[in-house]
């Protein structure tokens, strides 16, 4: 990700960025979101990212219902770079968008695009920058030990050796987007002040899921 050296503080960023909202998505710093892109409103906003700054905000409408044509928006969503994307013969563009660094919306535009744009402020995020900041302090055993509990409860696998040689930022950023909670526990996730409360809220999640999953009975995690 040589490309996040050319972000080393807020004023680095775009003060302008396209925003595409997403129920349910997450993007965190430093992670990868595929995206399928279909609708027309966001091929043109593929189109013009890769033509300029190829930043696009990922964020969370408010009312997660499909029907929203114009939803409110939550008031912090993370920008992620487009690095890779492939045109499909039948008109779509499947995109990944590497995090760079959350950002709260200062007001919305008034635009001529048929996507949506905000004026974005990157200040309140300038630790997203700072790469495995905070990493230290999190409990990484107890993170360990909620992804393998939750592994065995739904019969699912994992390369260890992988898992075993991530950073802790990447682990818990990566588990963060896997984590098949909702829209609300998603936000909750991304808004988390810094890594180490990061994992915690999703300890608890994992445990709070668990414990519902066991018929109410109380599964420890750590």
């Amino acid at each position: 990700m040589k490309f996040l050296k050319d972000y080393n503080k807020p004023a680095d960023l775009p003060q302008k960025l396209p925003v595409f909202p997403l129920p349910g998505a997450l993007l965190l710093p430093r992670a990868d979101l595929p995206l399928n892109i279909f609708e027309p409103r966001y091929l043109e906003m593929i189109s013009d990212a890769l033509s300029g700054e190829r930043m696009i905000g990922i964020i969370q409408p408010k009312d997660d219902s499909d029907t929203a044509e114009r939803p409110d928006l939550m008031k912090v969503g993370c920008a992620g770079r487009i690095t890779s994307y492939a045109e499909t013969p039948d008109g779509r563009m499947l995109v990944t968008l590497t995090g760079v660094s959350r950002f709260s919306i200062k007001s919305e535009l008034t635009v001529e695009t048929a996507y949506r744009q905000v004026v974005a402020n990157f200040k309140p995020f300038a630790i997203d920058l700072v790469m495995d900041l905070g990493a230290a302090e999190v409990n990484r055993p107890a993170l360990l030990t909620a992804f393998k509990d939750y592994l065995t409860a739904n019969n699912m696998s994992a390369d260890w050796s992988e898992i075993n040689a991530a950073s802790t930022e990447v682990l818990v950023n990566t588990l963060s987007l896997l984590a098949p909670y909702p829209a609300s526990e998603k936000q909750a996730l991304l808004e988390a002040p810094d890594l180490k409360t990061r994992a915690d809220v999703l300890v608890a999640l994992t445990e709070m899921a668990l414990s519902k999953s066991f018929s109410g009975k109380r599964h420890k995690l750590q």
